[in-house]
């Protein structure tokens, strides 16, 4: 259908959600399984257990396993810490946290201490950023000392009782967690968020919210899910790509399909651009990522890291451009954020 849908739903027994937009997938958040890695967000009593020589990081111990703090200064080994989890860790390593606690909501950041009073910066009417100000103020009033706000984009026109209530939740979470900084025992205090408050979260209000036992079937989720599981890419005319994450890396290669000229290569890989935010965003795939590029002129190179930075601005996920190999390759690094969707697994 057109227009803009979320569906909300399950894939193979773990929460997901679903964002359409004219009928084509343009992302996907799915749950780990229950014995799987703690979700992004979540928010534990860790008690550091050794600094990592010459990185000025620390080793913290969770309930479940270890922590890996990297600004870990000033810390001593059995000093309790609160800290969140940032991402999904890789194969055989320590849970990534930081010891930066945010308490997010739709329209609301609550920051522990970080003391101030900010509006996104993407909120440029006037009359608008005195509204949500004072409003802001006034929902903080009764805040201890030392916590912070943040009024995200989604407030620009808002509810004000919405927003007010947005912040009142996020700072009795906050206080609640607060309350159990101390302890000689590493504790979870908080769980990530799942996928369905995540995309009521972050992708905002849609023409359609689907969220029946059948919003899936109905809406082709399963279908969509299942071409995003297999390597192949189809681009403009003949050419392809292909995207096959391995333990190491996510290994991208683009062919024009029998076409050789430097203008289909070109070509296929300002396609390739296009599509990656979104095919990187629905298979949950970070980490280093490594493009093969069909061959094109070497002057073109830099018309090509152009379009790549701007394919990769509206994405959700931090992605940082590192640059060509001495091979022609191209290389970058996703936070990892979100689960593998061919795997159903951390890569």
């Amino acid at each position: 259908m057109k227009g803009r849908v979320i569906a909300l739903g399950r894939l193979e027994g773990r929460t997901a959600a679903a964002l359409i937009e004219d009928g084509r997938l343009e992302d996907f958040l799915v749950d780990p399984p229950e014995d799987g890695p703690p979700k992004p967000g979540a928010i534990y009593r860790a008690i550091c257990d050794r600094p990592m020589k010459g990185q000025g990081a620390m080793m913290l111990r969770l309930p479940d396993g270890t922590g890996f703090l990297r600004a870990g200064k000033g810390l001593r080994p059995g000093q309790p810490l609160l800290v969140q989890v940032t991402g999904y860790a890789e194969p055989g390593k320590a849970v990534p946290v930081t010891a930066r606690i945010l308490f997010k909501s739709r329209h609301a950041i609550v920051t522990p201490d970080a003391p101030g009073l900010n509006i996104s910066r993407s909120i440029r009417d006037e009359q608008e950023r005195l509204r949500l100000h004072d409003l802001a103020e006034e929902a903080m009033g009764q805040a201890e000392a030392g916590i912070g706000l943040i009024l995200r984009s989604a407030a620009q026109g808002a509810d004000s009782h919405d927003i007010a209530r947005d912040i009142a939740a996020q700072l009795q979470l906050a206080g609640a967690v607060l309350a159990e900084a101390e302890g000689t025992d590493p504790e979870f205090l908080l769980d990530g968020p799942d996928a369905h408050f995540l995309a009521w979260r972050e992708w905002g209000e849609p023409d359609l919210l689907a969220d029946g036992p059948r919003a899936f079937e109905e809406h082709g989720v399963h279908e969509m899910v299942q071409a995003m599981r297999r390597p192949r890419v189809p681009l403009t005319g003949r050419a392809e790509a292909f995207i096959e994450p391995t333990r190491a890396l996510v290994a991208i290669d683009v062919n024009t399909g029998g076409d050789t000229s430097p203008a289909a290569g070109l070509k296929a890989n300002l396609a390739l651009v296009r599509e990656l935010p979104r095919q990187l965003r629905c298979r949950g795939l970070g980490g280093q990522i490594t493009i093969d590029f069909a061959p094109m002129p070497r002057k073109d190179r830099r018309h090509l890291e152009q379009q790549l930075r701007a394919a990769f601005r509206a994405d959700p996920v931090e992605t940082a451009l590192v640059g060509w190999t001495p091979l022609g390759h191209f290389e970058l690094q996703r936070k990892r954020e979100r689960l593998p969707l061919a795997s159903g697994g951390t890569q």
